[in-house]
């Protein structure tokens, strides 16, 4: 338990706890939690004080089999000579299967519609992509390439980050258990790092809302026909 918390400081309990039983210890989540609380293995995150009551969320549509919605955005981050540096990030919103974590020092419409075309060789396009209002996914090249491509774009509401929430929390994880712990020199280090992550989030990192699987294993059951109405009423 010591060896993964301090290799994956931001993982709870209950991550660890399927890590151990991959690894063939027979324990369960209790004994676990105890050992985790007794050892002071858990991270104090500070919860921001809300100065109003949070409004209601938007009712959210139901996605059902995977490549029917993506869900991008973008981060910021900085080089260690202090030179900005923007990360693209993709996601399946049905397998949450991390797509794309491209780093640039600046993006322009053509750059993502040439990203998500890489993409689209292995696994073609989605009907929908949900995005926000930044300018890269409102310019003219790039609604040009989702016309002839026929992707329709899904734009959340200015000001509204809850309207595309899991991009929101995916943005989170790679902030928490990758940008915030690594140095990048340069740009073609940054790369390097954040494709070991998604190629960890994709095949490693148990996913709580696929009942502790990972994207990539839930994937491949549903190409499987397996467990079929396991996420029947899943949401975007």
């Amino acid at each position: 338990m010591r060896d993964i918390a301090e290799t994956r400081i931001h993982y709870g309990y209950r991550r660890i706890h399927v890590l151990l039983r991959r690894e063939g210890w027979t324990v369960n989540a209790k004994r676990v939690y105890r050992l985790y609380v007794d050892e002071a293995l858990g991270l104090r995150r500070k919860k921001p004080k809300r100065r109003r009551a949070a409004m209601a969320r938007q009712p959210q549509t139901t996605v059902t089999h995977p490549n029917e919605r993506w869900t991008m955005d973008f981060m910021s981050d900085a080089l260690a000579g202090g030179q900005k540096l923007r990360v693209l990030t993709v996601v399946d919103t049905y397998t949450r299967e991390c797509l794309a974590l491209d780093a640039a020092r600046q993006f322009h419409g053509a750059d993502v519609a040439r990203s998500l075309t890489q993409i689209a060789t292995t696994r073609g396009l989605p009907a929908v992509i949900k995005c926000d209002n930044g300018t890269e996914l409102t310019s003219k090249a790039f609604d040009h390439w989702a016309w002839a491509n026929g992707v329709q774009l899904d734009f959340s509401r200015p000001g509204k980050p809850t309207d595309n929430a899991t991009i929101e929390s995916f943005n989170a994880s790679v902030r928490r258990e990758c940008l915030s712990q690594h140095y990048f020199s340069t740009l073609a280090e940054a790369q390097v790092v954040l494709g070991v992550y998604r190629a960890e989030y994709n095949n490693q990192r148990p996913h709580s809302s696929l009942g502790q699987k990972t994207p990539a294993e839930f994937a491949a059951g549903t190409e499987n026909n397996v467990d079929p109405v396991e996420v029947a009423f899943r949401v975007a």
